[in-house]
Parts: structure tokens; C-alpha cells; sequence
């Protein structure tokens, strides 16, 4: 009586192992974005600054403040990284 779930689980593959239910995922995201983005011209706006009433602005800012947290995340591991065994340097000396 054990079901298809628990098997995979024995196995050793999640659900995000198989590349289809991965591929429906970024499916289902990319419809949810644009879905998203086109209703952005059926509603009425009351923008507090003028470039708020940009289409898609909100979506746009998102996107490209999201790229810029990423390489601003970048530029600061470079200060802020450590070798590899680092914590087990501290061991070491007990």
C-alpha cells in the first residue's frame, strides 16, 4: 500500500530531481510573471512619483534591482570570503 512518493524518497531522487517537473515550475512562473505584467495596464494607478505610472514600471525596477543584489553580492564576497578550511584550522590547534 505504499505510494508512488515514498519510493522515490527510498531511492534517493526528490521531485526536483526529474527535469520535467522542473521545466513545469519555470513554466508556471514565467505565465505567473506575464499574467502579472499585462494586468499592470488594466487597473487604475495613483502614482505618488511620475515614473510610477510607467507601464510594467514595478516589474521592471524588480528586475532590475534584483540583478543589481546579485552583483553587488558578488563584488562583496570578494571581501568577505574565506579559504575553505577555515573552520577547521580553529580545531586544529586543540
Amino acid at each position: 500500500m505504499a505510494d508512488s512518493s515514498s519510493n522515490q524518497n527510498r531511492s534517493g531522487k526528490g521531485w526536483f530531481d526529474d527535469k520535467r517537473n522542473v521545466k513545469k515550475i519555470i513554466t508556471t512562473l514565467v505565465i505567473i510573471c506575464l499574467v502579472l505584467f499585462v494586468s499592470d495596464a488594466f487597473y487604475q494607478k495613483h502614482p505618488y512619483f511620475t515614473v510610477e505610472s510607467v507601464f510594467g514600471f514595478y516589474a521592471i525596477y524588480g528586475f532590475v534591482m534584483c540583478v543589481a543584489l546579485v552583483l553587488v553580492a558578488k563584488w562583496i564576497r570578494k571581501f568577505v570570503i574565506r579559504v575553505e578550511d577555515y573552520y577547521e584550522k580553529e580545531h586544529e590547534n586543540d
